[in-house]
């Protein structure tokens, strides 16, 4: 019982915390307060569906449904949250659903995890969970209005915008998002079924009716989750909890707060005031606190009242609930100019963060943040451009501050607390005359690199303004503005009065608005150290531009009002005009996308587009990852202490003065290896598993701290202190430069040949580019699974290591060495991996290692599930590289001859980096360059070591190639398109560069599909669209690319295994790893065929026979590395290998059988071979003797945005040639995956360090995948069957990596986009500006990079030229 003393809040302490999860009740009677969710049902709860990906809010993949009941209004509350954040003590009260509680496969499955399963919209299903649940509760809110129609049966009352919108904030790696959305699309009221894409309910052609009637049913209706009635019961009071250590209030009035806060002051203990705990997700606070305070019992703080003065929400409202009652319809008092303020302001609010964070995160919480730590708040800048007024509590004083005067107070103590925020009511009569032509005018604006949100603006701002409309001289006149700026790098958000003041009362003009942006530069100015600091400040400019241009000489109907969104009025009245500034408005996220797959019955059931093995389990979240696996016995936890010198030696480790983390055992370090210091055995090298007495570079593993809990492991690693010393050491190598000048480089393996005679090339060229640069940077995997292994100590000194990696064999054999031990004595498990792209290859080798030596060390289980951070800055990404190039070519735009000096950064550790050089030549060959020179050095930096990639060296390639053809066609004033197609290989020039792995010259698809391409994305017709809207239209620009690619593949040696059972049932055992790609799905589909050529009864459902079973070292050998695109290709080839000699086995039976019988079973056939003892189990190693090569194309359309920067996909359409598909439903996929992949790398993702090579975009503030709202518009995607490879593996093709580098074409259009946006800039700047036609486009084109390569002054050129010219 916690005490009562002097000056407490006189509540009574309760010692029990209830909640349900999926029904269950659970009563907690002691549990640390910082214990979030999260952790309470993963490690206490056979719930292991809430899975831990980023721990910041930022995925998604822990989204839980959390259920209140309203005791006065009798009714259940429904909301997702992160589960990641919410701390367990604040859902008192609450019910819990996860993705196994919305249905599961002892219960049933709900119709949205079959649907997602037979949209073939899961592929490593480590977020699968997350997006079911994030669904399922949109559905359930949308079910629940009563002011919409009923649906028609099988439909929800869910919107395709709400439902396509339901995942906005859930991160994807694999699928590419189109699938995702179709699911949730197949719920919605107003979809049009022929927008739905491919799917296994339904074939091309069939009616709507038939099409609904095999989707999985929905009865919106029907409710599979009650609200438990033993939780009605409980009080709606909030938890007190306590114990000697720590205590958790849940004060209900503001006397209880100020007694408790009063506590604080004389007591000397911490205490943190929560309401959602978001903050964490961006603070990451180590401080333990004593004391917890949960507002949102108050009911002073939870409320929200509207009058005619206003509405004012308290400070504990959730920012979704603001956002409710600012946009509700029914505003009874308030003007149309208060209500559209009112829903403007809610409409900015729902792009903060994600639906779930709002859903917990406070609007008071929010703008203390922005008050004590400078958050870039949102919030804070809309409110501040409408004179919001706040209240504060201090001690027993309340005081009321103006928005403004809050932000700019010192940062407020932790007694003084935020009560209320109240909105005043705005309308035209407000501090104007009476004059009958006064309006209000009300804009928000942010840019940032994801349009829906989940991610902080770059500069966001609110301007309000009321205007007059003056007769003579005709015009509008300002007479009152409010224009607020913030998160553009500045302490908090401002108004720049100054400028208000400028333009008070004048007659706008662009003059007048010139002059009022020169002012506002010298206003919006980031502070030092700010990324993009022009390009922030250029934005403000472009807003402001934005909001006021349309007022100035332009035909508007004044009387109908300004306030609703009249910048789009002007843009659909006046798109030929100069004020075509608004959004293109798209209804949806996606417009309709077409996919064309050709099915092949030949080999049944390859061939198939069979839902992929494991869909449905992913799901309901029942799939079995490393760290679902239940934590044995005395379980300890492991968490890295890596370097953060590039190059030091290390005298000693020890923790923090001060701090002394809990739970530590043991502390491991290099000298405690049994073995061989290893952290990784390949063919390339050796890298150590921890430093030992010098440290190699930025990351590199010193020491492996172990605890008792993975949190408590991870607060020791970040609270520990190494002591360095770099006394008399070489300076670190941070560069390829620096690599160069001290000749540090590693060996190659092997060197491609070089082509043709470049001196005789260069000779013959009629133009040359000599020395042309180029510089790319890295790519952090992002799979959503980190990095994780638990080791188990076992008898006799062997040690059973389970791993979530893409190599066993080579962590068998590095965990071997390590420990000191024969092989045997090792064995390494892996079923299935969330996510990989190369980064669980070599990299968690060391992971697996260091679990093991531990559990070695301490004869104890060892686990480690990395936090993201750590595994962001570990991991190392792709290759960074340098490359020069010259070239030359004739007048008619033909390449004569290349050459190429390319330098790549490989790190400190040589990991698989010999492999790139063969790699960046198979993608460079893709057009014909006469000659071919090339010098490609891996250079030994003190940087972290770079991994494989998905497809290493291959997208740099393909890259490489589209630069130096954009360079030609620039130099020439050609068409790129036209240069690209006269570079395209004839049979006999694809023969010279890829020798016998061209083929036959029916093999080679490429000519014939760039012509299909041209025809089926209507590619000519759509150039002179783009031309004509680039034409028309000022403030966008848009451009088309169409580029081809040719990916050299390998084949790899893979063994298998298949065994039949005495039921007739078969298991199946493969080298490759399951990790998304659907390996599992053909091996079964494979295994299938081949048993099914013994043709007896039942042998054509061979399919649900067959299982696939988890990876072990020690079962199949010689499993060698899942990479390379083909591992799926090669283990259904070793399948079929064994089948093969099963059949021949079994047909002799069968006969002699068959004479005796007129009609013969599988299942009878294989039970009399175990009664003949045949042997029912063969292995195979299937080692391949050919390489094979891919052809395929692909064209992109995008639109920039002038103002901000912001590229948008508008169309993609991909042809790729497959082969015969084994899978067409599984290729589809990684065809779509790969290349939004692609656009990640492209477009967005920037992967950036500090001088020593310390990652800093490690989190996902900073790092931004591709979401559901950056892909394509349109996706369109045909998979071509080629059929002429009958010496493959049944004629197929690899599309794991080749389509990634097809993403190239957005980069290549965008270029074409800004090389308008270039012309028109040299237009408006006079006769003396001449300006290039070369546009040099960095990697990742991001929203900074496009701008300033637009012009950051393009708005005041065109001010300037504007006013010259009238």
């Amino acid at each position: 019982m916690v005490k009562k003393k002097k000056n407490a809040m006189d509540t009574t302490t309760k010692q029990r915390l209830v909640f349900a999860v999926n029904g269950q009740r659970f009563e907690v009677c002691s549990i640390d307060p910082s214990t979030t969710l999260l952790e309470f049902l993963r490690s206490q709860t056979p719930f292991k569906s809430v899975k831990l990906s980023c721990g910041e809010g930022g995925c998604g993949a822990c989204v839980v449904l959390l259920s209140k009941y309203d005791h006065v209004h009798n009714k259940v509350e429904d909301f997702t949250v992160s589960s990641c954040l919410t701390l367990l003590c604040s859902i008192n009260g609450c019910s819990i659903t996860t993705a196994e509680g919305i249905g599961n496969s002892k219960d049933g499955f709900h119709p949205i995890q079959q649907r997602f399963s037979g949209f073939h919209a899961s592929q490593c299903g480590f977020c699968t969970p997350g997006m079911c649940v994030s669904l399922y509760a949109s559905l359930v809110n949308a079910d629940k209005t009563n002011n919409r129609a009923e649906p028609s049966p099988g439909f929800s009352k869910l919107t395709v915008s709400e439902a396509e919108k339901s995942i906005a904030g859930n991160l994807c790696r694999c699928t590419g998002y189109r699938p995702i959305v179709d699911a949730c699309k197949s719920f919605a009221t107003d979809v049009d079924m022929e927008d739905l894409g491919f799917n296994s309910f339904w074939r091309k052609g069939e009616s709507n009716e038939v099409k609904l009637s095999r989707l999985p049913p929905y009865n919106c209706n029907y409710v599979t989750r009650v609200f438990p009635e033993f939780l009605k019961k409980e009080t709606a009071v909030g938890l007190n909890l306590g114990s000697e250590s720590y205590h958790w209030y849940s004060p209900v009035s503001l006397k209880d707060l100020q007694c408790l806060l009063q506590m604080e002051a004389n007591g000397g203990t911490s205490m943190k005031i929560i309401v959602g705990n978001t903050g964490m997700g961006y603070y990451k606070e180590l401080v333990h606190y004593d004391k917890y305070i949960d507002l949102r019992y108050i009911p002073e703080l939870s409320i929200v009242r509207k009058d005619s003065t206003g509405i004012e929400i308290g400070a504990a409202v959730m920012i979704s609930k603001a956002i409710e009652a600012l946009k509700e319809e029914n505003q009874g008092g308030f003007s149309k100019e208060a209500k559209l303020v009112f829903e403007k302001i809610g409409d900015h609010m729902d792009k903060i963060a994600s639906k779930f964070i709002r859903n917990s995160g406070s609007v008071g919480g929010n703008l203390m943040m922005a008050q004590r730590k400078h958050f870039p708040s949102d919030i804070a800048t809309i409110l501040l451009s409408v004179d919001t007024i706040l209240e504060i509590m201090t001690g027993e004083r309340r005081l009321k501050l103006t928005l403004e005067e809050f932000l700019g107070r010192p940062p407020l103590d932790s007694k003084t607390v935020l009560l209320s925020i109240k909105i005043p009511c705005w309308e035209s009569s407000r501090d104007v005359s009476s004059d009958a032509c006064n309006k209000l005018l009300f804009e928000t604006y942010r840019a940032a690199p994801r349009p829906l949100g989940n991610a902080l603006p770059y500069l966001n701002a609110a301007f309000l303004a009321q205007v007059s409309l003056c007769k003579n001289p005709t015009g509008f006149m300002l007479k009152n503005c409010r224009f607020a700026f913030g998160a553009y790098g500045t302490k908090h958000s401002i108004r720049v009065k100054e400028v208000e003041e400028f333009l008070y009362g004048k007659l706008l003009s662009f003059g007048v608005l010139y002059e009022a942006i020169k002012l506002l530069e010298t206003l919006v100015i980031p502070e030092d150290g700010t990324s993009s600091p022009a390009y922030r400040s250029s934005l403000a400019v472009g807003f402001l531009f934005e909001f006021l241009s349309p007022l100035i000489d332009s035909p508007i109907d004044f009387s109908d009002g300004l306030v609703n969104g009249y910048n789009r009025t002007l843009l659909s009245k006046n798109s030929n005009q100069q004020h075509d500034l608004g959004q293109i408005e798209f209804p949806t996220l996606l417009s309709s996308s077409r996919q064309v797959i050709q099915l092949n019955k030949e080999y049944h059931p390859v061939g198939e587009p069979t839902i992929k093995t494991g869909a449905i389990l992913q799901a309901s979240g029942e799939a079995i990852y490393i760290d679902d696996i239940p934590s044995p016995k005395d379980c300890l936890y492991g968490a890295f202490i890596y370097s953060l010198e590039p190059r030091a030696r290390v005298k000693g480790i020890k923790f923090n003065p001060g701090s002394s983390p809990k739970g530590v055992i043991a502390l491991i370090t290099s000298k405690d290896i049994p073995g061989l210091n290893l952290g990784s055995k390949t063919v390339f090298g050796t890298e150590p598993l921890y430093a030992d007495d010098l440290t190699e570079g930025v990351g590199q593993r010193i020491a492996f701290v172990v605890a008792d809990t993975q949190k408590n492991a991870d607060i020791a690693a970040d609270l520990a202190v190494v002591d360095y010393d770099k006394e008399n050491l070489e300076p670190p190598i941070l560069s390829v430069e620096e690599a160069v000048e001290r000749s540090s480089f590693y060996a190659p393996l092997f060197y491609p040949e070089q082509f043709g005679d470049f001196s005789k090339g260069m000779a013959e060229a009629d133009h040359r580019i000599l020395n042309s640069q180029i510089k790319l940077g890295s790519q952090y995997y992002f799979y959503m699974e980190t990095q994780t292994a638990l080791a188990v100590p076992d008898e006799d000194n062997c040690m059973e290591v389970y791993s979530s990696i893409q190599c066993p064999e080579f962590a068998h054999d590095t965990i071997a060495g390590c420990l000191g031990v024969p092989a045997h004595n090792v064995r390494v498990k892996t079923r299935r991996l969330g996510g990989g792209f190369g980064g669980k290859a070599v990299k968690s080798i060391a992971v697996a290692s260091a679990c093991a030596v531990a559990a070695y060390k301490l004869n104890r289980p060892v686990r480690i599930y990395m936090d993201r951070k750590t595994d962001m800055i570990m991991s190392g990404g792709r290759h960074p590289m340098k490359i020069t190039y010259s070239v030359g070519f004739k007048s008619t735009g033909k390449i004569t001859a290349l050459k190429l000096d390319i330098l790549i950064d490989s790190g400190m550790f040589v990991d698989v980096s010999p492999i790139l050089s063969d790699h960046m030549l198979g993608s460079l060959k893709k057009y014909d360059w006469g000659a071919l020179s090339f010098d490609i050095k891996l250079c030994k930096t003190n940087l972290p070591s770079r991994g494989a990639m998905r497809a290493p060296g291959d997208v740099q390639a393909s890259y490489i190639a589209e630069v130096v053809i954009e360079h030609i066609a620039s130099t020439l004033s050609m068409d790129v398109d036209s240069v690209r197609n006269i570079n395209l290989h004839t049979h006999n020039s694809l023969d010279l560069f890829f020798a016998s792995a061209a083929g036959e010259p029916s093999e080679y698809t490429l000519p014939s599909m760039w012509d299909k391409l041209a025809t089926t994305s209507s590619f000519y017709h759509r150039t002179e669209m783009v031309k004509e809207f680039n034409r028309c239209h000022k403030w966008k620009k848009r451009g088309i690319s169409r580029v081809p690619i040719v990916h050299e593949v390998k084949m790899r040696s893979t063994p298998g295994k298949v065994s039949i059972l005495r039921d007739g049932s078969i298991v199946v055992e493969v080298g490759g790893i399951e990790m998304g790609q659907g390996l599992w799905t053909k091996v079964k589909q494979m295994t299938a065929y081949g048993l099914g050529l013994v043709k007896c009864g039942g042998t054509q459902d061979l399919l649900e026979k067959v299982r696939v079973i988890e990876a072990d070292t020690l079962s199949v050998i010689q499993g060698g590395m899942t990479a390379g695109s083909t591992t799926s290709e090669s283990s259904c080839e070793a399948v079929r290998l064994c089948c093969k000699v099963l059949v021949e086995r079994l047909v002799p039976l069968k006969q002699r059988l068959m004479e005796q019988i007129r009609s013969l079973e599988w299942e009878t056939l294989i039970l009399e071979a175990y009664r003949n003892s045949v042997n029912l189990s063969a292995s195979s190693l299937y080692v391949p003797d050919f390489s094979t090569m891919h052809y395929l194309n692909y064209a992109a359309a995008v639109e920039v945005n002038l103002i901000t920067g912001e590229t948008t996909i508008l169309q993609t359409d991909i042809i790729y040639d497959c082969g015969e598909s084994l899978n067409p439903a599984v290729d589809l996929g990684q065809i779509e995956g790969a290349y939004v992949q692609g656009i990640g790398f492209f477009m967005l993702e920037e992967y950036t360090t500090n001088s020593d090579g310390l990652v800093i975009t490690n989190n996902t503030w900073t790092y931004k995948i591709p979401t559901v709202d950056t892909i394509p518009k349109q996706f369109n995607v045909e998979i071509f069957n080629s059929g002429n490879h009958k010496n493959r593996v049944l004629s197929s093709k690899a599309s794991g990596e080749p389509p990634l580098t097809l993403a190239v074409s957005v980069h290549c259009a965008t270029r074409a986009a800004i090389r308008e946006a270039r012309r028109q800039l040299v237009s408006w700047s006079g006769p003396n500006e001449a300006g290039s036609t070369l546009v040099q486009l960095e990697v990742p084109a991001t929203m900074p990079v496009v701008k300033e390569l637009c012009g950051l002054d393009s708005v005041q050129k065109f001010l300037q030229w504007t006013t010259v010219k009238n």
